[in-house]
Parts: C-alpha cells; sequence; structure tokens
C-alpha cells in the first residue's frame, strides 16, 4: 500500500509543562500548564482549540494541575443564545458605542487604557507589571488571524477593547479591558455580547470565552451566557443552566446526544 510522504516528514508538536504557581482562580491550590508553540505550525491552533486550549501570543496552553480539573473550557451556542432581559438593558445602554475592527496593532489609547483597567481590576497581578512592549506583544503577537475590537463613545473616547481569535468554528475572546469607572455600562458583559452578534452576523457556531470556574468570582459571569458546551472528559458536553441572573454559579453538565 502506497503512503502518504508527507504523514513521516511532519514534526510532532512540542510541548513544555510550566513550574507549579500559585493557582489565581482557587485559594491554596497550585496551578501548571500544558503548553505549545504554533509559531511554525499556525494551522493547528483550531485543533488545539476544539481541545480546550488558549492562545497565548504565540502559544496555546491549557491547564495541567496536580488533582485538580476546576478549570473547564467554555464555549456559548451563538445560533440559540438569547440574551437575558438584564442583557438587552446592557446592549440599550451602549447603543451610543462605535464599534471598530481593526488588525491587532494597539494605539497609546489602547495602553492607557489597559493600564488603567489592570490598576483597578488586578493591581495585585501579574499583569499590572507589563510595560507598554509587554502590552505590545501581548496584543500583536499572534501566528494566526486575530482581530482588535475597539469600542468609542460620542466624545470619540476609547472605553473598551478586546481582543479576537478568528477560529474556523467561532471566534475566541483572548482579552478585553475598558474603562473601569463606567460601571453603569456594564462594559464588559457588552463587549461579550458584541462578539456573539459578530458571529451570528459571520454565521459562525460558537464563542470561545475562555475557563470556567465554578465558585470563581472572576469567572462566574461566563455562566450568564449560555446555552453553551463545556470542554470535560475528552470532549464538549452541553451545559444545563439556570437562566435566574441572581445566582450564575450553579450549573450541571450533561452529554449532548449524537
Amino acid at each position: 500500500m502506497e503512503q502518504d510522504k508527507r504523514l513521516h516528514r511532519k514534526v510532532p508538536l512540542s510541548m513544555r509543562l510550566s513550574m507549579k504557581s500559585s493557582c489565581p482562580y482557587i485559594r491554596g491550590q497550585t496551578e501548571q500548564r500544558i503548553a505549545v508553540d504554533i509559531s511554525n505550525d499556525p494551522q493547528c491552533h483550531d485543533g488545539l482549540a476544539a481541545a480546550g486550549f488558549r492562545r497565548v501570543e504565540n502559544w496555546v496552553y491549557r491547564p495541567a494541575c496536580p488533582q485538580c480539573n476546576a478549570c473547564l473550557p467554555w464555549r456559548v451556542d451563538v445560533k440559540n443564545f438569547k440574551p437575558s432581559q438584564n442583557m438587552s438593558r446592557i446592549l440599550k445602554k451602549n447603543r451610543d458605542l462605535t464599534r471598530y475592527i481593526s488588525s491587532p496593532t494597539p494605539t497609546d489609547d489602547h495602553f492607557r487604557l489597559f493600564r488603567t483597567y489592570v490598576t483597578n481590576r488586578h493591581g495585585n497581578g501579574q499583569m499590572a507589571k507589563m510595560d507598554q512592549d509587554d502590552f505590545m506583544s501581548m496584543i500583536s503577537n499572534s501566528p494566526i488571524e486575530t482581530v482588535l475590537i475597539s469600542y468609542n463613545d460620542a466624545e470619540n473616547n476609547l472605553v473598551g477593547a478586546i481582543l479576537s481569535d478568528l477560529q474556523s468554528d467561532g471566534l475566541s475572546a483572548v482579552y478585553s479591558f475598558f474603562e473601569p469607572v463606567l460601571t453603569t455600562r456594564s462594559l464588559g458583559t457588552f463587549m461579550v455580547l458584541d462578539l456573539l452578534d459578530i458571529a451570528k452576523d459571520s454565521g459562525l457556531n460558537w464563542v470561545y470565552l475562555g475557563y470556567f470556574v465554578e465558585g470563581s468570582r472572576k469567572m462566574e459571569y461566563k455562566a450568564r451566557f449560555g446555552p453553551a458546551e463545556i470542554f470535560k472528559g475528552g470532549e464538549w458536553q452541553a451545559v444545563s443552566q439556570s437562566r435566574d441572573e441572581t445566582s450564575t454559579r450553579h450549573f450541571k453538565s450533561c452529554r449532548r446526544d449524537p
């Protein structure tokens, strides 16, 4: 039987295991990650994303924590998503904003907004130590197709931005930041809602929101966006969740019928 010689020339992906560090989501736990540099093989990204990996610059990673599987990749079903009443109010509050979609080339205004956001929301985290070069690399360094979506108010002030990867089956929310004093706008929620609209208009099936950790205040907002699936036990499983907006932490995963 004649074999395809390309199979023998394919270099296996080199995976690395990070050192242990303190978990940012669960007190008392340690964190480890499996990471892959996709600089020379960017076409493998979507397959890894479908297996629960996330991208940061030229790396994709997923948690590999000893004795803990709390981080569950979360993706929203674009076609069947319907905003709640509260979400509809958030969309209405932000009707005055103008959306700009561009290549991932941030401006000085983006960096200033990022600094304001991280010092206000994550002042004790590693990202608060990032300088402008670090920020530029985080936004611009991508071996796959990526866009920076910016939102300006009526006075043309930048109030929010979200970095998104374009995948074959959807959009992936890589990182977002916004003006923290504009609390009544709920800009974090608004940008996810707008990303869902963009994906729907583009005929895409999913919006990937990264990892969900039940009980983590940093992650609980993701449970508001459904119907959704989590990646668990080597497959994507449907999530049965309550639409009660006062309690978003509790959900139950179940297998999706074939």
